[in-house]
């Protein structure tokens, strides 16, 4: 998705296109790995008044046309625009999130079970270089 173009991309999903949803794919295109309350934020700034209930809709239906992705990190959600695949890298301690370019991990695709894998999703686990000395190993 790019983020230099919101309405081709809606109209190209078969979505209406709101200044709603295109605030949310331009604040994305500004603030990756966001996640829903600052989404909120940065529309409200841009667009002034509207409803958290709003943003979270257009999060919901952008997910769904496959614009944005939604990263599970676990106490929140964080998104960001599919521009690309990549996996992330999670901060256990502070929750820091990174991208990881292909190619620079290892990747297998499992088709396990008859499945046709059409997309894979990687979050790895760690300890970020700021947290590392405070955090002593297991």
């Amino acid at each position: 998705m790019s983020a230099e173009d919101p309405v081709a991309a809606l109209r190209g999903a078969s979505l209406r296109v709101t200044k709603q949803r295109i605030a949310v794919l331009v604040a994305l295109g500004q603030h990756p790995h966001a996640d829903a309350e600052q989404l909120v934020r940065l529309v409200r700034e841009d667009l002034g008044s509207v409803s958290t209930q709003a943003v979270y809709d257009v999060l919901t239906a952008l997910s769904e046309a496959l614009l944005v992705r939604r990263i599970e990190t676990g106490p929140r959600a964080l998104f960001e625009l599919r521009a690309h695949a990549h996996d992330h890298v999670l901060c256990r301690e502070c929750g820091a999130l990174a991208d990881v370019e292909p190619g620079v991990t290892p990747r297998t695709l499992p088709q396990a079970h008859g499945f046709r894998v059409d997309e894979t999703e990687v979050l790895h686990r760690g300890l970020c270089p700021s947290c590392r000395p405070r955090v002593p190993l297991p």
